[in-house]
């Protein structure tokens, strides 16, 4: 299998465009090896650059579904393998882009090569089949909540941790009045109903993926199954942290249906070997996010345009440089 040292090699000694092609050559890969459409969606997260890129360009946004439709068009099968590695994102976007593939497709097999977290997990929650490796990862689907610093710039903050500290400051003033000056600018800064906001995305988060687990990886089988690993995924308490990666062992003791890569060597290669391809076009280009087909077509976001690209078989310059324009959104 080559390393990501030798697809990167390959690709400079063929200049321009190999990346490109190399990229392309290596997903086709994919679909002969299993007979089924194939797209890739994959952004630049975990890739330094010399420049800031915003969380928002490199998230699931509802820009996304564009990206999809464009890498979906003409393609006739009924089977479909995603392969993902994103941070997450929205989690409407990821609803908008779950009710769209499921439209198109009977069976869907979410291949995960590094991480699909967040929003992205509650999008292989709505596959009928997971693929991680030993190194792969899905992640909690707390919701994360968009709150001011003060300083004119947001920050992510866990809706949980919220509540807790609403909760939190309730029982120190109750205790002591005098404590109430000292929590009074933090709550001020809370907007009007962003506590219920808080309850309602969390609680609607557990209910999208308990029913497309439900609906589509137990089909109706285990509805108990399903509603325990939606609960699971959503208990900020037990995993702490946003960022906790849940590799196979957990996933598949927790009851999802995973299946790893490394029992299939030839589609482990292939799916390496794009990602291996992919990583590098985002080193040597300003794309910042790819969603594309095993035909070559799709949708590219690129770093220094306002808005994504979508281009047949040109890759991104891989000789200029700008800053993203991103516009404002908020991320699950």
């Amino acid at each position: 299998m080559p390393t990501r040292e030798h697809i990167q090699k390959e690709i400079q000694s063929l200049k321009s465009a190999g990346q490109d092609g190399v990229r392309h050559r290596y997903l086709k890969n994919i679909h002969k090896k299993t007979g089924r459409d194939t797209i890739i969606y994959f952004s630049s997260f975990g890739v330094q650059r010399p420049y800031p890129v915003p969380s928002a360009a490199l998230s699931v946004t509802l820009d996304d579904i564009q990206g999809f439709m464009a890498s979906l068009n003409k393609l006739k099968n009924d089977k479909l393998d995603l392969v993902l590695h994103s941070p997450g994102g929205s989690m409407e976007a990821a609803d908008q882009i779950v009710q769209y593939l499921r439209a198109k497709y009977k069976h869907i097999r979410v291949i995960i090569p590094q991480n699909a977290m967040s929003a992205a997990t509650m999008i292989a929650c709505a596959s009928d089949e997971i693929v991680m490796g030993k190194h792969s990862a899905i992640g909690p689907i707390d919701p994360q909540m968009l709150l001011n610093t003060g300083t004119g710039g947001q920050i992510a903050v866990p809706a949980h941790t919220i509540l807790q500290d609403f909760e939190r400051a309730k029982s120190e003033i109750t205790e002591n009045p005098q404590l109430g000056n000292l929590w009074a600018p933090r709550l001020v800064a809370l907007p009007p109903g962003y506590l219920s906001l808080c309850e309602q995305t969390i609680q609607l988060a557990k209910e999208k993926v308990e029913l497309w687990l439900d609906k589509y990886m137990f089909k109706g089988q285990d509805k108990q199954k399903a509603h325990d690993i939606a609960d699971w995924l959503g208990k900020f308490d037990e995993h702490r942290t946003h960022g906790r990666p849940l590799g196979y062992e957990i996933a598949h003791e927790k009851g999802l249906n995973v299946k790893r890569l490394e029992e299939d060597p030839a589609l482990q290669e292939t799916v390496l070997s794009v990602f291996h391809a992919t990583m590098v076009t985002f080193q040597v280009t300003n794309c910042l996010k790819v969603i594309e087909n095993h035909q070559g077509k799709g949708h590219y976001l690129v770093a220094g345009v306002a808005a994504a690209q979508v281009q047949q078989a040109q890759p991104p310059d891989a000789n200029t440089m700008a800053e993203w324009d991103a516009p404002p959104a908020s991320f699950a």
